[in-house]
């Protein structure tokens, strides 16, 4: 009987997918869950050529997963900085322009 392999990085994506769930605040949540997706790759990539010789598949599979919910959170929180940023600009401007009369 042969020895499974554990995939490469399957701890490493789960607790980055969870950290960008967790910690999804001025942009960390977004990076760490880019970071997780890009070290998820090679090892779902390696179970799907041959997955009689790895273990770790469900690590893997729940660390890809909620990476994707951190980015998905994480972009969310950007898009809305980005409209609050983009309301509250034109408000000081405008703002600032009527003062200014």
């Amino acid at each position: 009987m042969e020895q499974k392999q554990q995939l490469p990085n399957a701890t490493a994506v789960l607790v980055l997918g969870i950290c960008s769930i967790v910690v999804n605040c001025y942009g960390i949540g977004l990076v760490l869950g880019i970071i997780g997706l890009a070290l998820a790759a090679p090892g779902r990539r390696m179970y799907r050529e041959n997955p009689s010789l790895y273990e770790g598949w469900s690590v893997l599979n729940a660390g890809f997963v909620t990476s994707i919910i951190g980015v998905v959170i994480g972009g969310f929180w950007a898009f809305f900085l980005m409209i609050w940023g983009a309301i509250m600009g034109g408000t000081l401007f405008s703002l600032h322009t009527f003062v200014n009369q």
